[in-house]
């Protein structure tokens, strides 16, 4: 084996253990992660408490207690749409209902199987209301847990940043010392933008689906338009699930094809204003990534941690492509992930 298949070799290895161990130490890595971007979004916030000469242990109090009165905001924001909307589940269950028996008399005209042995093939499918029951005590529980460890990651975090920072520097000769310094602010300023960034985009969109679905007369539109934006947290894909929820449920409504068309044409106008106007305005150049790489991120963190997965995939691939940029053997992957319009200059004509 030549030198060169071997070191290929050991790179693929390593990448494997790599991803392996992200793998099995979800439990571990997960709340971790998601408090360490998190932290990065109110430091500026904690050093300007700071600055005002709050002490550090109260500055670090104030920006969790701002992150629970955002998190209690939003939840209360939604129950009120959520609530407005469940007076509308009577009639979504005679849809529903209309639409189950059409499907059961297709069934038997065509494959000649009586509604009866359909439901009994159902229920041998259905998990019992208790193992349901179970299920949704143990994910609120994992939530609820993950959540107060996120808490308790962003204040240690902040209030150990400089201490982290000093023992990470350390590690690294003095002729690096500088550059891991630099790593370290940019990666910390990149989270922080890809944050604030993602949550002007989302009003941005809330504003503009409110708009359109007002005007088109949806019912609930509120709701919809919140939904649609919220999923933008979830790149390419979030924005397509949420309108196509919409979609559906105005449909069992009895909404006319003109008013799901301009559901459609409202999605694609959104579209063409976020990607051209409010993407180069609102995210810098820092976070944008290469869409085709942005999809293969997303995938391998629902492969890796599921839907949380998902929502970090950006913003960590974001930070990997500064580590990338300010390390000579890396920078070939950088360049590789980058948004191909800021590599004009570099651009070769194939």
């Amino acid at each position: 084996m030549t030198t060169s298949n071997s070191s290929l070799l050991k790179k693929i290895l390593l990448l494997f253990l790599i991803v392996s161990g992200l793998h099995y130490a979800k439990v571990f890595f997960m709340p971790l992660c998601f408090g360490a971007i998190l932290a990065t979004l109110f430091l500026p916030f904690c050093k300007w408490l700071q600055k005002k000469k709050i002490p550090k242990l109260l500055a670090v109090y104030l920006c969790l207690l701002s992150l629970l009165l955002i998190v209690a905001g939003f939840i209360i924001l939604l129950s009120w749409q959520i609530k407005a909307l469940v007076n509308d589940v009577a009639l979504i269950k005679q849809k529903v209902g209309e639409m189950g028996t059409y499907i059961q008399e297709y069934i038997f005209n065509k494959f000649g199987i009586s509604s009866i042995k359909l439901i009994e093939i159902l229920k041998s499918e259905q998990p019992s209301i208790t193992t349901i029951m179970q299920m949704i005590a143990g994910s609120v529980a994992y939530i609820f847990t993950n959540f107060l460890l996120v808490l308790a990651y962003i204040a240690f975090l902040l209030y150990y940043r400089s201490h982290l920072k000093n023992f990470i520097i350390q590690l690294t000769s003095p002729f690096e010392q500088n550059k891991i310094e630099q790593i370290l602010d940019k990666s910390a300023q990149v989270s922080h933008q890809y944050l604030v960034g993602l949550s002007k985009m989302i009003v941005c969109l809330w504003i503009m689906y409110s708009i359109g679905f007002g005007i088109l007369g949806v019912k609930n539109f509120l709701f919809f338009a919140i939904l649609c934006g919220i999923l933008e947290i979830i790149p390419f894909v979030g924005n397509i699930t949420g309108t196509s929820l919409t979609v559906i449920v105005v449909a069992l409504h009895g909404a006319s094809p003109y008013m799901l068309a301009g559901i459609i044409v409202t999605y694609g106008i959104v579209q063409f204003i976020q990607g051209w106007f409010l993407e180069p305005l609102i995210l810098g150049a820092q976070v944008k990534i290469n869409p085709l790489f942005a999809i293969i991120a997303l995938i391998l963190g629902q492969l890796i941690w599921g839907i949380p997965g998902i929502i970090l995939a950006i913003p960590l691939t974001a930070i990997f492509k500064i580590i990338c940029d300010h390390i000579e053997p890396l920078k070939p992957y950088g360049f590789l992930i980058s948004e191909i319009k800021n590599m004009k200059s570099k651009k070769t004509v194939v």
